[in-house]
């Protein structure tokens, strides 16, 4: 497994990924920022571009929304961390895309090169506190989102709840 996994997840705008580029910041030297949302429209070039303006000048980025398994595994070569940011817009690109028979089979990729790689941070939106979508592709959606959740928060070594800009350690060693 990574050296060292530790898994930010909560709602929407809620402070995880600025506290997860936190804990980058503060973990390494030679970090890569893995960003999978995909530029449809001006409103998420705006939304692109402030995090490209938060984070410092010594991140290395790179946009894959799709095939992150493989930049993971290439990452392990010059970086000494990895922030993924976000798997739930990577599990939705991967289900429009390629269909949900996809979603499986690249979690297990992901899940899979983990073995080899640097170490990882992700952040991810919590999709389970909210009401049952009223459509059968967005209750797919979730349940795919939800099961990679779980899956990640199974093999962390730190996982961290966001709420409202305040961590709480569910899972490590600040656990209270």
């Amino acid at each position: 497994m990574a050296e060292r996994v530790t898994f930010v997840i909560g709602g929407a705008r809620s402070g995880k990924s600025s506290y997860a580029l936190k804990l980058g910041e503060e973990r390494w030297h030679a970090p890569l920022y893995l960003a999978t949302a995909q530029i449809l429209d001006d409103e998420m070039a705006r939304r692109v571009e402030l995090h490209q303006q938060s984070r410092g000048a010594h991140w290395n980025c790179i946009e894959e929304p799709i095939n992150i398994a493989s930049v993971i595994e290439e990452a392990a070569r010059d970086h000494d961390g990895l922030l993924i940011d976000c798997l739930t817009l990577w599990v939705s690109n991967v289900l429009l895309s390629e269909g949900s028979s996809a979603v499986a089979s690249r979690s297990s990729e992901l899940m899979a090169v983990l073995e080899t790689a640097p170490e990882v941070i992700f952040v991810s939106n919590e999709v389970g506190m909210g009401i049952v979508p009223d459509n059968a592709m967005a209750r797919e959606y979730r349940d795919m989102a939800g099961r990679l959740n779980q899956d990640i928060a199974d093999v962390a070594d730190d996982v961290i709840l966001m709420t409202a800009g305040i961590p709480q350690f569910l899972k490590g060693s600040k656990k209270q």
